[in-house]
């Protein structure tokens, strides 16, 4: 019976089965895979209509780009977002064992840059808590395992600051990419269900009336929550995270769908004891996704409250409700995160309390339970009528299995059609080491058709707007080429040619001051604030 993943995390998966569908759940990042009686599965999306407008009634910001021009030629350049997922837990991607030298650390992670600048790239997302754990020297959590390979001990130097250095100096933007509740991975790689497992300085050490082990011990993938019905354990979760955002100069905080876990064949959530005493008068259901809703809610405004221009942005599970439960739904018949998983996503995008969201289309053009071609048109009706930005999740990962992902055009067909969304914002591929793999040729086919020149990340005009005055530009005829020197003010800089009638992007630098060679032609350099507010060109 072919299968549909997700955002995969461990190679292990937990069976459940949900009247005629059965979800496989992995972990952290995790493939989800939607079977039916008769299925397959999918992914996936970038996209973008005229994501290029900006605050034109500020009289103190600069032209609109779109009637700015190099040499009497219009300036273009894709707006979507085109990131992809990093995972750390269970070294999926990076680092590729525990227990690494500092150099190979490093070398890994740089490599990964580099791929994703070679398939023009704008963001990635790094995986900074897994579980529990931190990739920082944190006050609220231990130091991941899966870096040194020993629960709480770091590698010698503040790790994130050097990522973000490195991801800042390519000009890609680094979303640091948390795990709420998860605090331990099943056994034997993780602590499992053992609180004395953990490293010394867990918080659930000190607090083990925080803790849910779920699905209980002795069955496989058994692990530690923090209780989301308590109070105290939620608020603590939000000061870890938002601990990276106060000390980190991150661009944005990412979740994925593990709030509540996913069920476990029959096995109900421990949390009787949170409910009697925090249950507020509703039901179970209710009570749950309003603890969900709290945490969504409460991150938003404290992201905006310390830096209002860090982006907050959720990559939950792709079917909100099915139709047949609730006329608002999509016509699917899968699992149903509103339902199993009390992610109320609809929700979170209607009240705005995210900049983007990215359900996770793991699931093929066709596909009986969860269509993707009805998927998507249904989540662009979601966020029509609000700010949030819909960016898509891409199986990369599930290129070559069988079935429809047998065929390398997949992708390509899925990104085809996000095109003619003008809702969809962009694209996010999970993971890394799918990209680099290129299985089928399925990354390179969509990447010529794709991502063939640099992009430019959509903006977002409730973001604070910086727009930089236009650089100094000064260029020289080098050989047969030509090379462009500015000097501005800007975040980051923006590099155009005019061929064709059009001056097009051909390449972007962090900072104001930057150079770059070409062919002949005539140059244009913009400069960019960090929400990507783009100033008039000179050339």
């Amino acid at each position: 019976m072919p299968v549909l993943p997700r955002l995969p995390e461990r190679t292990s998966a937990l069976p459940l089965v949900l009247g005629i569908v059965l979800v496989l759940v992995g972990g952290v990042g995790v493939a989800r895979m939607v079977w039916d009686r008769a299925g397959s599965a999918s992914a996936e999306a970038p996209g973008g209509v005229d994501r290029i407008d900006r605050n034109a009634d500020r009289a103190d910001r600069a032209a609109d780009p779109r009637a700015a021009r190099c040499d009497g030629a219009p300036l273009t350049a894709p707006r979507e977002l085109r990131g992809v997922w990093i995972t750390t837990v269970e070294n999926i991607d990076w680092p590729s064992r525990p227990g690494l030298p500092a150099d190979q650390i490093k070398q890994e992670y740089l490599g990964w840059l580099d791929l994703a600048q070679k398939l023009n790239l704008n963001a990635v997302f790094v995986h900074v808590r897994p579980s529990g754990d931190a990739l920082w020297p944190s006050e609220y959590a231990p130091w991941s395992e899966w870096i040194t390979g020993v629960r709480g001990q770091g590698p010698g130097f503040d790790l994130m600051q050097w990522m973000i250095d490195e991801t800042h100096r390519r000009n890609l933007e680094f979303h640091a990419w948390f795990n709420p509740y998860r605090a331990s991975q099943p056994a034997p790689a993780g602590a499992g269900p053992d609180i004395n497992a953990l490293a010394p300085d867990h918080p659930l050490r000190k607090h083990p009336e925080w803790a849910v082990v779920y699905p209980s011990a002795g069955t496989t993938g058994s692990r530690l929550h923090f209780n989301p019905g308590i109070p105290e354990a939620r608020q603590f979760v939000e000061d870890s995270m938002l601990e990276a955002v106060k000390q980190y100069d991150i661009d944005g905080v990412h979740f994925d769908d593990f709030f509540y876990q996913y069920p476990v064949a029959k096995q109900e959530f421990p949390d009787d004891g949170a409910f009697q005493i925090y249950g507020r008068g509703k039901s179970k259901g209710d009570w749950r996704r309003d603890n969900v809703n709290l945490l969504v809610k409460e991150v938003s405004q404290r992201i905006k409250q310390v830096k209002p221009w860090v982006k907050f942005g959720i990559s939950p599970f792709g079917i909100w409700r099915n139709d047949a439960t609730d006329p608002a739904g999509s016509p699917t018949r899968g699992l149903q995160s509103y339902d199993e998983i009390y992610a109320d996503t609809r929700l979170w995008v209607r009240e705005q309390w995210l900049d983007y969201i990215v359900p996770q289309l793991y699931w093929n053009i066709g596909f009986e339970v969860a269509d993707y071609a009805k998927l998507l048109p249904w989540w662009a009706d979601v966020v029509k009528t609000t700010r949030v930005q819909l960016y898509i999740g891409q199986a990369d990962y599930r290129v070559g299995q069988p079935g429809p992902w047998s065929d390398p055009g997949e992708l390509d067909r899925e990104l085809a059609l996000n095109r003619k969304y003008p809702q969809v914002s962009g694209s996010l591929h999970f993971s890394a080491k799918n990209l680099r793999a290129d299985a089928l040729g399925a990354v390179s086919k969509y990447s010529a058709h794709f991502y063939s020149t640099p992009a430019l990340p959509p903006l977002m005009k409730w973001l604070p707007n910086n727009a930089p005055a236009a650089p100094t530009v000064t260029t020289a005829v080098e050989g047969g080429g030509v090379k462009v020197t500015w000097k501005g003010k800007g975040t980051s800089s923006a590099v155009y040619r005019v061929a064709d009638g059009t001056a097009k992007l051909v390449a972007t630098r962090r900072g104001g001051d930057g150079d770059y060679t070409g062919p002949k032609g005539t140059y244009c350099v913009t400069e960019l604030d960090r929400s990507w507010n783009e100033s008039a060109p000179a050339g």
